[in-house]
C-alpha cells in the first residue's frame, strides 16, 4: 500500500485511501495531527511530535522545531551532544508516520507520496525524498501541497470545471497556486509564496507585544521562560477563535507578567505580515494572466486559515467566502493519499491527469556588455520562465564574448535573482568551440523540461554542428538511464526554435525586487533599465546621475502601475 503524508512544519499526517475515500490514520495517541517536533533524551531515545514537545518545555536545550523551513540547508539542530539537519529531523517525523500507518493497518508499509510546498526549490525537494528514504520509505512522488489539496477538494468533493486558487498557510509557509479542474485533467497555472511565512509568525506577534508591554528582553531570559512564553501566546492566538480579547500570562522570576490583547489590537499588529500575504496573490494572478474575478472558489488550506483575522482578510480581498468543506488541517493529506491510489489504479478513484508548472526560473550564466566593449560576467539568463507549464522546451541563442575563446561553460540555474551567483546551481557542462573573433561563434542551448523532474540540457555549436547533452536529475526522479532517454526521445517534438524571448540603492533594490516579481517580457525591459543606470552609476557624473535617476524611477513607477492588479 502506498500512503500520502503532509510533513508540515507545525503538524504532520498521514493518509490512506481505504477502496472508497482517503482517511486520516490516527497517530498512536489517536490524534490525527503528529507536531512535527522531535526530541532526544539521554537514553538517546527519539521522541516526535506531542511527546516530544512536553518534552522540550523541561529540556528547552533538547528539542526541534519548525525546522522544516531550514530543510535543504547545512543549519544544525543539536540534540542530546548531536548534530543533525532538517533532513534527519524530518525522516524521524517520517519514522514515526510509517509506524503509526503500520500499526493501523496492520501491514508493512513501504511507499508513500509526501506533500512539499510548492514553492520548494530542487534542493528542498531532494532533500525531502532522502528523509523519505532514511525513514525506510521508498517515495514514489513528491508533491505540491496545493496540488494535493486541490485533488482533495476536486475529486475527493467531485467537483469538476472549476478555478480554484488555493491559499495554503501553514505552521512556517505560505503557497498560493491557481489551478483548473476540467474533465479529467487538473492543471496547475501559477505558483508563489514564502517559505519564511506561516503560523509561526503570528504567534511571534503576540510574543513580541508580551516583551514589549512587560519591558522584557527575551536575550535576558532563561531557555524555560522563553518556551513557557511562547507556549501562552500560541494558546491565546487560538483563542481569538471565539474571543474577542485574550490574556497571555506567564511567572517571570517569580512574578506574573500578563499581556492583555483585543483582536482589533491583534489585527493591527498583524498587518505586516498580512502585507506579506498578499505579494504572492498578487503574483500568481500575474503569472496565470487572470484576474480575481476569474477564480471560482478560493480554497483554504493550513491550520493557520483558521485565524479569524486571516479569514477575514482573506474575504476583503477576494470578494467572496473560501470554501471550508475539507478540514484545512487534513486537505493535503487526503489529497496525497488520493494520488497514492491513482497510482496504484485504485478502480473507486477517477483517474486524472496532472499538469504541473517550474516553480522556478531555469536558466543559465552570461556576460553583459559594458562600455568600451568590455563585458560584465555574473549575470542570469533565463530560458524557461517559472510557471512554464511542464514538460517544456525552450532554445535561446548565445555568442562568444572574447576574442579566440576556445570554451564556453554552460552553468544551469534555477532561481528568480538577475545575478547568477544568487541563483541555485543544479550543474554545469563545458563545451569547446573553435577559436574566432568575439561574437563570430554561438551556440545553442536547450533546456527540456519534465514532469518527472528531468532537465535534460543540450548545446550546439551552431559553425560545427556538434552537439553536447546532459541529464539534471532532481527531486524525487528514480528513472534508469533507459527510462531517461526514451523520456526524452518522447519529448523531442517539443524542441522547436522559439522567436520571442539612500536614492540609487533604493532604485536599484526596487527594479530588483521587480524582476524577481515579474515573469516573461518584463524581465528583459527590467534588466536593461538596470544595467543602463549602472553604467551611468560607475561614470560617476553627478548630473547624468540625477537625470538617469529619475528616469529609471518614472519607468518603474509606471510599469508597477501597469503590474497591479485590480
Amino acid at each position: 500500500m502506498i500512503i500520502g503524508i503532509d510533513l508540515g512544519t507545525t503538524n504532520s499526517l498521514v493518509a490512506y485511501f481505504d477502496g472508497e475515500r482517503s482517511r486520516i490514520i490516527p497517530n498512536r495517541l489517536g490524534k490525527p495531527l503528529t507536531p512535527s517536533i522531535v526530541s532526544i533524551d539521554e537514553n538517546n531515545n527519539i521522541m516526535v511530535g506531542e511527546t516530544a514537545g512536553e518534552y522540550g518545555i523541561i529540556h528547552p536545550d533538547n528539542v526541534a522545531k519548525v525546522f522544516k523551513r531550514t530543510m535543504g540547508t547545512e543549519q544544525k539542530y543539536k540534540l542530546a551532544n548531536r548534530e543533525y539537519t532538517a533532513e534527519d529531523l524530518s525522516s524521524f517525523v517520517l519514522r514515526a508516520l510509517k509506524e503509526d500507518a503500520e500499526a493501523y493497518l496492520k501491514e508493512e508499509v513501504t511507499e508513500a507520496v509526501i506533500s512539499v510546498p510548492a514553492y520548494f526549490d530542487d534542493k528542498r525537494r531532494k532533500a525531502t525524498k532522502r528523509a523519505g528514504e532514511l525513514a525506510g520509505l521508498k517515495v514514489e512522488r513528491i508533491i505540491s501541497e496545493p496540488t494535493a489539496a486541490a485533488i482533495a477538494y476536486g475529486l475527493y468533493e467531485k467537483k469538476e470545471s472549476t478555478r480554484f486558487l488555493v491559499f495554503d498557510l501553514g505552521g512556517g509557509t505560505f503557497d498560493v497556486s491557481i489551478l483548473e479542474l476540467f474533465d479529467n485533467i487538473l492543471e496547475v497555472r501559477a505558483v508563489a509564496g514564502d517559505n519564511y511565512l506561516g503560523g509561526e509568525d503570528f504567534t511571534r506577534v503576540i510574543i513580541e507585544k508580551f516583551y514589549e508591554d512587560n519591558e522584557l528582553k527575551e536575550t535576558e531570559l532563561k531557555e524555560k521562560q522563553i518556551v513557557r512564553i511562547r507556549e501562552a501566546a500560541e494558546y491565546a492566538k487560538k483563542q481569538f477563535a471565539t474571543e474577542s480579547s485574550v490574556t497571555v500570562k506567564a511567572v517571570i522570576n517569580d512574578e506574573e507578567k500578563e499581556l492583555v490583547l483585543t483582536d482589533s489590537e491583534y489585527e493591527k499588529l498583524c498587518e505586516p505580515l498580512l502585507d506579506k500575504i498578499r505579494k504572492p496573490v498578487q503574483r500568481s494572478l500575474s503569472d496565470a494572466h487572470i484576474k480575481l474575478a476569474d477564480i471560482n472558489e478560493v480554497v483554504l488550506v493550513g491550520g493557520a486559515t483558521r485565524l479569524p483575522i486571516v479569514q477575514n482578510f482573506i474575504v476583503k480581498m477576494f470578494h467572496k467566502f473560501p470554501d471550508r468543506t475539507v478540514n484545512p488541517d487534513e486537505a493535503v493529506a487526503i489529497g496525497a493519499a488520493i494520488q497514492a491510489a491513482m497510482k496504484e489504479r485504485k478502480e473507486a478513484v477517477k483517474e486524472v491527469i496532472l499538469t504541473d508548472v517550474c516553480s522556478f526560473t531555469l536558466g543559465t550564466e552570461v556576460s553583459v556588455e559594458r562600455a568600451q566593449g568590455n563585458y560584465e560576467p555574473g549575470h542570469f539568463f533565463p530560458i524557461i520562465d517559472r510557471n512554464t507549464v511542464i514538460p517544456a522546451s525552450r532554445t535561446e541563442r548565445l555568442y562568444t564574448c572574447h576574442d579566440e575563446q576556445d570554451k564556453i561553460e554552460v552553468k544551469v540555474l534555477q532561481g528568480e535573482s538577475r545575478f547568477a551567483s544568487n541563483n541555485l546551481l543544479l550543474g554545469s557542462l563545458v563545451v569547446d568551440v573553435p577559436k574566432n573573433k568575439a561574437g563570430k561563434e554561438a551556440i545553442d542551448i536547450t533546456y527540456t523540461y519534465d514532469i518527472n523532474s528531468l532537465l535534460e540540457v543540450e548545446v550546439k555549436i551552431i559553425s560545427t554542428g556538434e552537439v553536447k547533452k546532459q541529464i539534471i536529475k532532481g527531486k524525487e526522479n528514480n528513472m534508469t538511464p533507459e527510462e531517461i532517454a526514451k523520456r526524452m526521445e518522447e519529448l523531442s517534438y517539443l524542441k522547436i526554435q522559439p522567436r520571442d524571448q539612500e536614492e540609487n540603492r533604493l532604485l536599484l533594490l526596487k527594479g530588483e525586487r521587480m524582476y524577481e516579481e515579474c515573469a516573461g517580457k518584463y524581465r528583459g525591459t527590467i534588466d536593461m533599465w538596470l544595467r543602463n543606470f549602472e553604467d551611468v552609476l560607475s561614470r560617476q557624473d553627478r548630473d547624468e546621475i540625477a537625470q538617469a535617476r529619475q528616469e529609471l524611477k518614472d519607468n518603474l513607477e509606471e510599469l508597477e502601475e501597469h503590474m497591479k492588479w485590480d
